[in-house]
């Protein structure tokens, strides 16, 4: 395999959401989306109260405030509990679904290269990191450097950092979580004592390795934010990525490919190189994926066609794992291979994929029915939950795109369509139920911003991701296409006329 090429895309440009892409040699390789209601966020530090105590189930339930209440295993908690006590939690796992949050008191702060771990006594290296000389080297280091009364954890980027780097970032740690605990004396529980850095400074201090060769944002604000954070996170490599604003005409992830990357992202059939493809249905429990050889014809004789198909299978799922955001437990149906040496060349080479994944997945060989287990850490919501939403036509059995994504692609339309044709109003076909959505959320911030009436047409056959310009022009032409629109019958959504 070549010299790895990524960028880092950011875009900021909407105030509603933000969402910041990585790009392997072109491809989208994560997404990541942020929107400025979401309220809550692993890492997120919580002064909480007991509500419930149930040694029966082995757990608690602590009250975050607002109305939102988190479970508290006791195996995670630091000496007993009891109803009414507070203590300080760390959300582990945001809430999902019908799934509320679940919290640990063992805190953990991360910086670039080191993890803070408050009130432990804990010392380790991450197992991503396997050269022993090394992992030795930076054990002797964190015994060195560690704090009286907290423990410390060495990140995978601290391989091959000189001893400095790591106290200059242990230093920032020790003033993070020394605001932490003064802030908390005064604070009433329940409440948020800390919230973990916004999304841009998570994927910069996270992702950020010498394989980026660019950071490209959108937003005057996010550009002075990003060349911050890299000059910070960038320290120990040779070369720093160039953090560029981005001024074209087109929008951002457009113009690099994005969009139409994202609306593949989800797709249930994924194709393979060889004409062979993977099927992924994602439960609630678990993901299966199956591996078809579909149209693949080739000279080679069968067992070499298969060892192929499943090699190409094996990459193509690594990259979608990390892609989709797929945590818990993963079941993939390989097409069957009598030898068993093939068998373990392909776990063999399925692992050695996986290793870079900073989810940690495990793959636990092939069972009796032939399948093959991994495991993959939940470490954020995945993309389907994320950008999708249970289908209201089907009630829940299918799919489809959430209300805030038809949105803002409903937003970034708009605004395309005046750049390019300046206008006093747009008169836009949609679903009924997103329409009402836009009505109450943005309606009346869009108008503003773009300086323009927006009027939406609600036929009652609309498809739910999908819209149409159908006027645009005066205001007082768009009035009466308006009025002789709901002379048809059509319902037209709009601010007071």
């Amino acid at each position: 395999m070549g010299e790895v090429r990524r960028r880092l895309l950011v875009n900021s440009f909407d105030i509603e959401e933000q969402r910041i892409a990585i790009l392997r040699d072109g491809e989208l390789e994560q997404l990541f989306v942020e929107r400025m209601w979401d309220r809550q966020r692993a890492g997120d530090i919580y002064k909480a109260r007991v509500d419930s105590v149930l040694p029966g189930m082995g757990a608690a339930f602590v009250n975050l405030g607002d109305g939102r209440n988190a479970f508290l295993y006791l195996g995670d908690a630091r000496g007993p509990l009891r109803r009414g006590m507070e203590v300080m939690v760390q959300v582990v796992r945001v809430a999902r679904r019908k799934k509320g949050a679940r919290v640990t008191t063992r805190l953990s702060i991360p910086g670039r290269f080191l993890v803070l771990a408050p009130r432990s006594d804990v010392v380790g290296v991450s197992r991503r990191i396997e050269d022993e000389e090394e992992r030795r080297r930076l054990k002797e280091l964190a015994l060195s450097l560690r704090p009286e009364g907290h423990g410390l954890i060495v990140r995978t980027a601290a391989m091959g950092v000189d001893a400095e780097l790591l106290r200059e970032d242990l230093g920032e740690l020790l003033s993070l979580w020394g605001r932490i605990e003064r802030e908390s004396q005064y604070l009433k529980a329940p409440c948020l004592v800390y919230r973990d850095s916004g999304l841009l400074g998570q994927v910069i201090r996270d992702e950020l390795d010498p394989s980026f060769e660019e950071v490209v944002v959108d937003s005057e604000e996010d550009f002075e934010l990003a060349r911050e954070l890299v000059s910070r996170y960038a320290r120990a490599f040779s070369r720093a990525p160039e953090v560029k604003l981005y001024r074209g005409a087109t929008p951002l992830f457009e113009h690099f490919g994005v969009e139409a990357q994202i609306e593949r992202a989800l797709q249930r059939r994924v194709p393979l190189p060889s004409g062979g493809y993977l099927v992924f249905d994602q439960t609630e429990a678990l993901t299966v994926i199956d591996v078809n050889s579909g149209s693949f014809v080739s000279g080679l004789d069968v067992r070499d066609t298969i060892v192929r198909i499943n090699r190409e299978a094996a990459l193509e799922i690594a990259r979608q794992l990390k892609l989709r955001a797929i945590g818990g437990i993963v079941v993939v149906d390989f097409i069957d291979m009598d030898r068993e040496e093939d068998k373990r060349e392909l776990i063999s080479y399925l692992e050695e994929l996986l290793r870079e994944d900073r989810a940690k997945p495990r793959v636990f060989g092939v069972t009796g029915l032939g399948l093959v287990e991994i495991t993959r850490k939940r470490s954020r919501s995945d993309l389907r939950s994320v950008l999708g939403r249970s289908c209201p036509c089907c009630g829940g059995e299918g799919w489809t795109w959430r209300e805030e994504v038809v949105s803002m692609r409903l937003k970034r339309f708009l605004r395309k369509v005046l750049r390019s044709s300046p206008s006093e109003a747009l008169v836009v076909e949609m679903h009924p139920e997103v329409a009402s959505f836009v009505l109450d959320v943005f309606l009346e911030s869009w108008e503003e911003e773009m300086g323009v009436r927006l009027f939406l047409v609600c036929p009652s056959g609309a498809s739910w991701g999908r819209f149409r310009l159908v006027f645009q022009g005066g205001v007082e032409e768009a009035l009466a296409r308006v009025r002789a629109l709901e002379g048809e019958g059509l319902r037209v959504l709009s601010k007071a006329r």
